[in-house]
């Protein structure tokens, strides 16, 4: 695999081949390999032509990292609606126990939806094999995103007085720590294991209420309810 795409501008094409070199890409990938994969399976898989492939993507590392960008952008369209569908602004959260209810779900739903998925998990292993050849990886704004989508999710919490947290950004990478990075450091053959998924981020859930749930007289917002903040508007 060559290591620096093609200077050539790339094509926008049309979403729908764009979407069938992605799917035929990912799932090749994650059978046979990378380097084991040609552009012509893709392009035979994704019913286009090679030319189409290159066109669109400029040479298998520009697919490779079109790959990963494509399932980052799922995830984070699945984290943002779990938020707002758990945590959201019309969410009537009250109190320690509504919190943790709120909070226990949204990790379950998370972990079941995305974390469980295993086109998330052949990605994942993507990453894992070919992150040096994709210096793109480092500080991408993908991770920014996760990063202000549940960071910015703590600070509306901490406003409306459910927990107690100085620093939203550092609470949000705690979350992170205790949920899904432990699902991820899981053996590979236990990360389609739902139920054990499940527990992990019930445990990890439970470890950051401890650490940063409000406590009784500690309330910034007496009704905790959640109000949206400045930094909630996109």
């Amino acid at each position: 695999m060559t290591t620096d795409t093609v200077s050539r501008p790339l094509r926008q094409g049309q979403a729908h081949k764009r979407a069938a070199i992605l799917t035929a890409a990912r799932e090749l990938f994650g059978a046979a390999g990378v380097e084991r994969t040609s552009m012509d399976a893709v392009a035979q898989r994704a019913g286009v032509s090679k030319r189409t492939v290159y066109d669109y993507y400029g040479d298998k590392r520009g697919l490779l990292l079109g790959t990963i960008e494509d399932a980052g952008e799922a995830a984070l369209a699945t984290l943002r609606r779990l938020i707002a569908e758990h945590l959201g602004d019309d969410a009537d959260i009250r109190g320690s126990a509504g919190l943790e209810r709120a909070l226990g779900a949204f990790a379950a739903d998370l972990g079941t939806s995305l974390l469980a998925s295993s086109d998330y998990r052949a990605v994942v292993t993507l990453i894992a094999e070919n992150e040096p050849l994709l210096p793109e990886l480092e500080d991408h704004p993908l991770d920014a995103a996760h990063a202000h989508a549940l960071t910015e999710r703590i600070r509306s919490l901490a406003a409306a007085g459910l927990v107690d947290v100085d620093d939203p950004a550092l609470a949000a990478e705690h979350f992170v720590a205790l949920t899904i990075l432990r699902v991820l450091n899981e053996p590979p053959s236990r990360r389609s294991d739902t139920r054990r998924i499940r527990q992990i981020m019930s445990d990890g859930t439970r470890a950051f209420l401890r650490a940063y749930a409000a406590r009784p007289g500690e309330s910034a917002a007496p009704s905790g309810a959640i109000r949206p903040t400045m930094e909630d508007t996109p």
